[in-house]
């Protein structure tokens, strides 16, 4: 029986390979032998008749791609790279790559191209949480672990659907309940999730800067806040003081469309609980002002001490498996590696570190800024931009632009494969072996379970290809993941929080490593955590007479992002269908459209056709269509959070035609 983790969400579950089958780790801290229906459904992923097994080229996007070997293809790629400005190549790479797959890119592309255009689709779900944590408590580091729910007296999820999500870690929350937990769910629709909740608060979308500010404010005028906390440890709080003095608290709770009462008995609870959670994900992250709501919240735990204590503390949800692991070895191109930025210390470290000396001193463009940079190379790993970008409409106009799109993927029917020159199958979950980092810093090894199809490979063994087709034979010479591995270990000593020297490659299958235990303060030069006051702005697309409806997006339980690994024949995952618009009964009956109805969701960027599903789980003038549904994007915003450069895809006005 073979140990390893799962590859689809943050939450990292402990799975063990016997014979034919899956089944839950008893072992493993976070799962306990639980796995949900993606995880113990994965190798059905591997053997399906979408899998991308030999590489393919073409000159043109309307030629039809011929099967290549991998010695021309990576000639063709390394020769129009070695021709090509160090500034007009990406690197567009994915939260499901493997830590050292993510750090061979990272090296080769800022280490020795010279480009620090190497981002990852973690831009699109993390960045705003990754600004916050390193402005309010010095770096991006999560001060709080799941099983902390066991500890603590008050969970609140905001902008957070983990029943549908993260489904092992809802099924903690569950049980930490029936131990005495109080839940809260903010969300402006009653999911899942809120089925669970002590207090449901159904708040209007984008007003999650006037929630918490109502917190902090009420806190702060009640005197209710951590007085020595704040003295010892805090920045900033006289100026929030003042600030708050001016900010109007009627017209904010008008704002969240929450009721007096509604606010009042959450505050109660809130003032009466000791230990507190907040955790949340795209809810707040994906919005013009991503990095204003996480600070926000943050503000929360600062002002009442309730941080680097057990049961205690902000929690963001990482919604792939190795979102983190990607943020740990600089897979942002406004990071260069272990959490180090592009200051000049820093850039002679890591030049030293890797021997070279062509490390560009500024940081590069995001995954949100690649594809209007009039690239010439773009090299797409694991990911699905022309899906899962914004706009896209505007994203399929810009991809062509580009003379060269290499994408590298298990499987052969993405969306961006319609746009690009070279596919390079790499070896999916279960044929390669790495490790991973989940949403709360724990660290285990993805084990190989079944041979690597004939011509796929480990997409560090791809980059180790093109590596060696520029002339880095000697700086890339890795027999296997191990030996990455224990390079990256290394490295993290650049950095003097970050001890996963202290690891056994060997031993982590068995043994996961948690890292930053011992980390119990503030990481900012001062030690101290700095208060951050934000306002809501109004700017996201405002609705109006012709676009009356405000679009969320999101996942929904059995389905991951565009189901090419779970919408597959041979699965039982479909409890939901794909393809569905939830509109509330109010708005269905002035629009004279029955449950099931063919509908046509049109915004000023595109249009879709789905089908109406009536709930009254959703808030009136508001949609939601799973990010399942590959269409969805033509639909939504492409305004960027002006720090994190995060997607605003959460507040799209659209409006409703009958088909």
């Amino acid at each position: 029986m073979i140990k390893s983790v799962c590859g689809y969400c943050g939450v990292g579950c402990g799975l063990e390979f016997d014979k034919d089958k899956l089944i839950g780790d008893v072992t493993y801290p976070i799962n306990e032998g639980s796995l949900c229906s993606k995880g113990i459904s994965e190798l059905i992923s591997i053997d399906t008749s979408t899998r991308l097994l030999r590489p393919h080229i073409r000159d043109n996007i309307n030629d039809e791609y011929k099967v290549s070997s991998w010695e021309k293809s990576i000639d063709i790629i390394a020769n129009k790279i070695k021709e090509t400005p160090k500034d007009k190549i990406g690197f567009y790479l994915s939260g499901q790559l493997l830590t050292e797959d993510y750090y061979i890119a990272n090296k080769l592309g800022k280490g020795f191209i010279g480009t620090n255009n190497v981002d990852t689709n973690s831009r699109t779900c993390m960045s705003s949480a990754v600004l916050a944590y390193k402005k309010s408590i010095g770096a991006d580091f999560v001060p709080v672990r799941m099983n902390d729910i066991f500890k603590s007296d008050l969970l609140i999820l905001a902008g957070a659907n983990t029943a549908e999500a993260h489904v092992v870690f809802h099924n903690q929350i569950k049980k930490a309940k029936k131990g005495g937990l109080k839940i809260v769910v903010i969300d402006p629709r009653y999911t899942d999730t809120a089925k669970v909740a002590d207090i449901y608060l159904p708040i209007k979308v984008g007003s999650d800067i006037d929630f918490f500010n109502l917190i902090s404010k009420r806190l702060i005028d009640d005197e209710l806040y951590n007085k020595e906390f704040v003295d010892n440890h805090i920045n900033n709080f006289e100026l929030l003081k003042n600030k708050f003095k001016r900010v109007p608290v009627t017209k904010m709770l008008k704002r969240t469309g929450l009721t007096h009462e509604q606010f009042e008995d959450f505050f109660e609870l809130y003032t009466s609980s000791e230990n507190i959670i907040t955790a949340w994900t795209m809810g707040l992250n994906q919005s013009v002002q991503g990095v204003d709501k996480n600070l926000a919240l943050i503000n929360t735990h600062l002002l009442t001490g309730n941080i680097f204590k057990d049961g205690n503390g902000p929690l963001s949800l990482t919604g792939q498996p190795n979102a983190m692991g990607g943020r740990e070895v600089g897979g942002l191109s406004t990071m260069l590696a272990v959490h180090l930025g592009f200051d000049k210390k820093s850039i002679k470290k890591v030049s030293k570190f890797w021997k070279t000396d062509k490390i560009d001193n500024k940081p590069g463009l995001t995954a949100t800024q690649m594809l209007e940079a009039n690239l010439d190379v773009l090299i797409i790993c694991h990911t699905d931009p022309v899906y899962h970008l914004p706009n896209r409409n505007r994203v399929e106009e810009l991809i062509q632009n580009i003379p060269m799109v290499v994408e590298i993927n298990a499987y052969s029917n993405s969306e961006t494969s319609k746009f690009a020159h070279v596919l390079l199958p790499a070896a999916p979950w279960g044929e390669k072996e790495g490790t991973q980092t989940n949403l709360d810093r724990t660290i285990t090894k993805q084990e190989k379970l079944t041979r690597t199809s004939i011509e796929c490979k480990p997409d560090w063994e791809i980059f180790k290809l093109l590596a060696c087709g520029l002339g880095y034979e000697k700086e890339f010479d890795y027999a296997n993941t191990k030996e990455i591995f224990q390079e990256y270990q290394e490295m993290t000593k650049l950095n003097n929080y970050m001890d996963m020297s202290e690891i056994s490659y060997d031993k982590l299958a068995a043994q996961p490593f948690i890292w930053g235990k011992d980390i119990k303060t503030f990481l900012t030069p001062d030690k101290k955590g700095n208060l951050f006051f934000v306002e809501n702005k109004l700017l996201s697309e405002k609705t109006n007479l012709e676009f009356p409806f405000i679009l969320l997006t999101g996942r929904t339980r059995d389905q991951w992002h565009s189901g090419t690994k779970t919408n597959l024949p041979k699965t039982l995952l479909k409890y939901k269908e794909l393809n569905f618009c939830e509109i509330n009964p109010e708005d269905a009956e002035i629009l004279n459209i029955k449950n099931g109805d063919a509908i046509k969701v049109i915004s000023r960027r595109g249009e879709l056709t789905t089908k109406a599903l009536i709930t009254d789980t959703i808030r009136e003038k508001t949609l939601f269509i799973p990010i399942s549904n590959r269409d969805v994007n033509y639909l939504t915003n492409d305004l960027l959070d002006r720090e994190s450069l995060q997607p605003d895809y959460n507040h799209s006005a659209t409006r409703i035609e009958r088909v």
